[in-house]
């Protein structure tokens, strides 16, 4: 399959220089950064650190606040289940 693209030549001269600087054809490079920016997931863009981050964060911030909380000497998650299920 051929695309053309219409890019300003300076545009095209840095991203040829950026793919000879890491051994590719511009063919292979734009064809790789396609894919990067796409993702695995049917097209959905691949999750940035930022994202990812975020979440690691949330993670921290959930196990933070747990520790040091116990339901007390005589109540068990079970106790708790069982009176979930009461109502």
């Amino acid at each position: 399959m051929t695309v053309q693209l219409n890019w300003p030549p300076e545009v095209v001269n840095k991203v040829t220089e950026e793919a000879r600087q890491i051994g590719l054809s511009l063919d292979e490079y734009l064809l790789q950064a396609v894919l990067q920016r796409r993702g695995r997931n049917n097209g959905v863009p691949a999750d940035d650190e930022a994202a990812r981050n975020a979440r690691a964060e949330a993670g921290r911030s959930i196990r933070e606040l747990r520790r040091g909380n116990v339901l007390g000497p005589d109540l068990t998650i079970r106790d708790l289940v069982e009176e979930g299920r009461r109502f």
